[in-house]
């Protein structure tokens, strides 16, 4: 049993009898009254996310996980296929323990989630970035830059970032996994 001091993102805990992992959380101490922490759950059953908020010393039941590396072979309909980098056994997960599908690319590495207890796969890390090429995008306007402008890329794993004016098709951009966000361009 863990309690909510040990509450940290990714951490997979088993509430409302079913497993959820933590995306988010903020521990809050108002001036009045008693500290919470206020968590954002994403089911690794379903995918729903919900928000909940723990009293501070609430125990809370921790699952324990293994992590592989697998990487990322192909996708079937929502349906993903992936291979261990060890031993080269395949599983295929659901798009819904995915956090970010649309930005895994064949031949990536991810981190996999298992529980222990049955060795089921709970959900997918992406790595915290990715380099992707941008298949197309509007030429920039010239002079176009007193603010901070943006416009949007289709990236080649059919992905759709905000990127700067100055970034072309055929660029290779970097981009953050966890808020699908540009980051910067990549160094070739």
């Amino acid at each position: 049993m863990a309690s909510t001091s040990d509450i940290r993102k990714g951490l997979c805990i088993r509430y409302n009898h079913d497993i959820y992992k933590i995306i988010e959380f903020l521990h809050v101490k108002p001036g009045k009254g008693p500290a919470f922490v206020r968590t954002k759950l994403k089911s690794v059953t379903t995918g729903k996310v919900i928000d909940n908020t723990f009293s501070s010393g609430h125990k809370i039941e921790d699952v324990r996980v293994e992590t592989r590396s697998y990487q990322y072979l192909y996708a079937e309909g929502e349906t993903y296929h992936f291979m261990n980098t060890e031993d080269y056994n395949q599983i295929s997960l659901q798009e819904s323990t995915l956090d970010a599908p649309d930005l895994l690319k064949e031949g990536e590495v991810v981190t996999i989630l298992f529980n222990t207890e049955d060795s089921m796969p709970l959900s997918v890390d992406m790595p915290a970035s990715v380099v992707l090429e941008v298949t197309h995008t509007e030429p920039g306007v010239k002079g176009n830059t007193a603010t901070n402008a943006s416009k949007p890329a289709t990236v080649e794993t059919g992905a759709r970032i905000n990127v700067p004016l100055f970034i072309n098709e055929g660029d290779k951009i970097k981009i953050d996994t966890e808020k699908g966000a540009y980051m910067e361009r990549a160094k070739e």
